[in-house]
This record gives structure tokens, sequence and C-alpha cells, in this order.
């Protein structure tokens, strides 16, 4: 075990990196003239996150994995840079990290705007639309009649289904949409499929104002309500959506139990939008659940998924192979509070890693655990670990100077701790910082982005600090960081807390901090690991 030990008011770690060196030797007001493509293309784009190659994006949809691609699909109106008139575009990728965008997928008709759904590889063919043994793979989509809405009319909301004959690159609508009419819900929509193995049917999981409504089908086109889950359950101080319902084994056991993701916007933990999740039974018919997570409920009102402001609408691939046997999941990665106001122009909005979900139980509880796909680990093109630092003086690591923390992974163990605050600090020579770490006397992690650069483009985008609530007081915390330019996903305790946060900064971060009042604490098995994505 690597062990750095530190002490009273303890700044441990200074990068500079090339990259910031080179690029910012200039005043604030110089850097601010830059044009606003130029700091979409060399500042803000991400490294390694997907983001579409222009205008607006939201939620993603319908992905699906065949053949040795995966399939992402997302909400996209390729006209403008905020929302607009939905599609669904398309990337694909053999890794999950590496993304190729495609041709938009689905268009709108003159049924309405095509909003989020799924997709399924229909490997028994039950839907019919095989042909000449070629497997159908099928998206369930809601269709959004702008007409209706403006009229005052409540139903229209409808879904409407797709099909693809070469895996999902092109695609034909079914004749007979939509598939499900509204019985009179205004918010009636997101359907993501599954297959039921124990009644052999399609089950939908669709959102219904502040519920979640199931339906089954034996072919894809003909459904039937099942049942209704949530109306009493869960946070309720906004609109339910993007639903995710799953089988999934407790890590450690053979127990195997159901997990329903709902997104909710607004009433997340910190504001705006967040995912919310529930743990249960599933039968075929109705979703029901677990005694020890209802008791949580009672303490909790709502278990997040994430409690960071930056992670929403997410929901996990279908047909993925059983010897991988991974539960994949990604974000979108902004807030409806100011999606449309990020300092981004050319394009807007990025998802959030792949991540892969593990379900835990401890004391009763259950919890999601989340941490980076494996697949990431490949990237790597330097790693750096550290056994001990000068505890007189502040202190650089890295010798050749090489690191880039617009790419980069970051993880150590906070140890011995005690009732101090820890904060790990990345910052800038102009100024901006970006913190995250643990208040241990009030049992908080946190991510504090207020003094991170650009912030006053939304009174809503950093008006306090982000926390997640623990417990008990922690005597140590693993914590895992993933930075890519502009956005910082943090994963406490081996995923079991997770925060993910959108930052601007004026200029790239290159230094970072541990900071604590506290004499004697420990970090242990320092690492420091830069990306090179192709």
């Amino acid at each position: 075990m690597r062990t750095i030990k530190r002490t009273f008011i303890i700044v441990v770690i200074t990068l500079i990196t090339t990259f910031g060196c080179k690029e910012y030797k200039g005043s604030e007001t110089e850097t601010s003239i830059v044009s606003a493509e130029n700091l979409d293309e060399e500042f803000y784009r991400p490294n390694y996150h997907f983001t579409p190659k222009a205008n607006w994006m939201n939620d993603p949809n319908g992905m699906f994995y065949l053949n040795g691609t995966y399939h992402l699909y997302f909400q996209h109106y390729p006209e403008g840079n905020v929302w607009g008139p939905m599609h669904w575009g398309h990337a694909t990728s053999k890794d999950l990290i590496q993304w190729e965008e495609q041709p938009i997928a689905l268009y709108p008709d003159e049924l309405g705007l095509i909003f989020s759904g799924s997709a399924v590889v229909d490997k028994d063919n039950t839907s019919g639309f095989g042909k000449d043994g070629v497997t159908p793979v099928v998206a369930i989509y809601t269709y959004h009649n702008m007409d209706g809405e403006k009229a005052g009319d409540i139903d229209f909301q409808t879904q409407g289904i797709a099909y693809s004959l070469d895996e999902g690159m092109t695609w034909t609508k079914y004749s007979d949409n939509p598939v499900i009419k509204n019985p009179g819900i205004k918010d009636f929509r997101d359907p993501k499929v599954i297959w039921h193995n124990q009644t052999n049917k399609w089950i939908m999981s669709l959102a219904a104002g502040n519920k979640i409504m199931f339906y089954s089908s034996a072919n894809l086109i003909d459904w039937t309500l099942q049942s209704e889950f949530g109306a009493d359950k869960g946070e309720h101080g906004g609109v339910w959506e993007c639903p995710d319902l799953f089988p999934i084994k407790v890590e450690g056991t053979d127990e195997e139990i159901w997990v329903l993701l709902v997104s909710i916007n607004p009433s997340g933990p910190n504001g705006g939008s967040a995912t919310q999740y529930f743990i249960g039974d599933f039968n075929g018919q109705n979703f029901t659940l677990d005694w020890a997570f209802a008791n949580q409920l009672k303490r909790e009102n709502a278990v997040w998924l994430d409690y960071g402001r930056d992670n929403y609408a997410g929901v996990t691939w279908s047909n993925i192979p059983e010897d991988d046997g991974r539960r994949l999941f990604i974000g979108w990665m902004s807030n409806w509070d100011y999606a449309r106001d990020v300092p981004t122009y050319k394009w807007r909005s990025t998802m959030t890693i792949p991540r892969t979900l593990k379900l835990k139980k401890q004391n009763n509880d259950y919890y999601i655990a989340s941490k980076p796909v494996a697949e990431l680990n490949n990237f790597v093109e330097k790693n750096i670990e550290k056994e001990a630092l000068s505890i007189e003086t502040q202190h650089s690591l890295l010798e050749d100077k090489n690191v880039d923390l617009s790419k980069a992974k970051l993880s150590f163990t906070l140890s011995q701790l005690k009732n101090f605050m820890y904060s790990v600090k990345f910052y800038n020579t102009l100024g901006d910082t970006l913190t995250i770490g643990l208040d241990n006397a009030n049992k908080t992690f946190f991510i504090d982005r207020r003094q991170s650069g650009k912030v006053d483009f939304s009174k809503k985008f950093a008006p306090k600090i982000s926390t997640a609530s623990y417990t008990a007081q922690l005597k140590a915390v693993n914590i895992d960081i993933v930075l890519d330019k502009t956005s910082v996903e943090v994963f406490y305790n081996n995923g079991m807390y997770v925060m993910t946060e959108l930052f601007f900064p004026n200029a790239p971060f290159d230094d970072f901090s541990i900071v604590s009042e506290d004499q004697s604490f420990l970090i242990d098995d320092l690492k420091i690991e830069t990306l090179k994505i192709p």
C-alpha cells in the first residue's frame, strides 16, 4: 500500500500540464475574445464523451448491442443548438468510448415529433418484421403532436414503432402507428421495452405524469395495460420520465431482484433534473417494492442514482450478451434548469461516460453502485503512482510536467479521517476553481463549481454547493474521478455515491491539490492516469 501523510492545512498535489502552460499566458480579458466556435472545439468539446457534431442533443434513446457494435440513439434537433423538433440521432461504437455519428435515424412525420424511447433485438421475429432470415430490430418511441398540444388537447402523446433490417442503420415506420393511443394523460411517454422470460412477453414501462404504466405484448404491436406503479412512491415534485425496468443480481449473491429507474424534472436532490430508483419484484404484471427498500424510502423519501446536477434521463443497453453480463448505462450530462444556456454554440450537450451498474445490499439497504466501463482503461496513455510527498511545502508531483487534466482519471483513498472537511481542488492560472470532497463533520459529499469559470450564463447553474448525505462519519473513503475538459464524474466508495457535474473554465485546469485542516489523515494508493483517445 502506498501512503502519503499530510499535516495542518495540507496542500499535497500541484500539477502543471504542458497544455495549460502553452495555451494560457495572457490575461482573462485577452482569453475572452476567443471566438465561440474556437471555445466549443478547442476548449469545451469533450475528448472522450459523446457529443453530436453540431446542434442540440438531450436524452439517450434506443440503445442496443448487436454483432460487436453498440448503438446509441439520442434526442436531436439537427437545425439548431436549442431544443426544437425532435429527431433520433444515431452513433455507433465498438468499445463504448470511441463513437462515430451516423445519419439521422428517425424524422418527425404527420403523427408528430419523435420523442424518447427504446429499441430491442427481436431474435424470434415475434413482430413478423423480419424477412429472409434477417433479425429485425424494433424501435419503440413517443409521438408528440405539437398541433394537438398547441390546441390544448390532452392526448397529444402516443406510442409508435419502427423496424430495421440492417442492424439499426435505416428504419421503416410501422404503417399502422400509433400502437398505443393516449388514454387521456398529458405526459404519456418514453417507452422502455424488455423481454420477460417468465411470461414470454415483451414488457413496456411507460412514464405517465406521476406514475409508471406497465404494458405487455406478444408481438411488439398489440399492447395490453397490466398495472401502474408509483403515484405515492418516491419523489413527486416534478414529472416522471424515462423509466427503465430490469432484473439484476445482488452483488456477491445469487439473489435476483428488479430495479426500476425513474427520472424526474424538476425536484432532483440538488435542483432540476435527476434520476431516482426503486428496488423490488416484477412478476410480468405488477412491480412491488421490496420490504427493506420500502422502509428505506420512508427514511429517505427518494434514492438517487447520481447526486450531481448533470446526469439525467439515463437508461441501459439492451441485448448485452450473457457472457458479458453487465448492466450498461449512459445518461444525458446536463440539467433542464440551464441546458439551453450553457456556453457552447456549435453543439449543445454531452453524454456521461458509459457506466456499469451493480446492485449492493448493506445493512438491509439497497444501493445501485456505478463505475466507468472497464473499456476506458484501454485508453490509458500514462499511469503515475506516488509513494510519498514532502509535508513541509507544496510539492509538484510530475517531473516531466506532461499530465493533461482535460483527459484524466484519478483515484486514491483518504483514510484515518476525523471530524474535518477534505477538499480536492482543481484550478488554473486564471483563478478558476472546482472543488470536490467530503465534509465529515456534516456527513456530506460535495461538488462546488461556484468559482469554476463561466457560471453567470444562468442563475440556476451554480447557486450553491451540491451535496449528497451519508449516514455515519467515515473512517476512510475511496474516490475515483473522471475529468474531461468540462465535466467531472466522481465515484465515492466504489460508486456507492456518484456526483456528475459540468463546468466551463476560462482556461483548462492545470493544477490540483488536496486540502484539509486535519493533521493526520492519510492518502493511500494515489494513481493519476492520462488518456489518449484516437
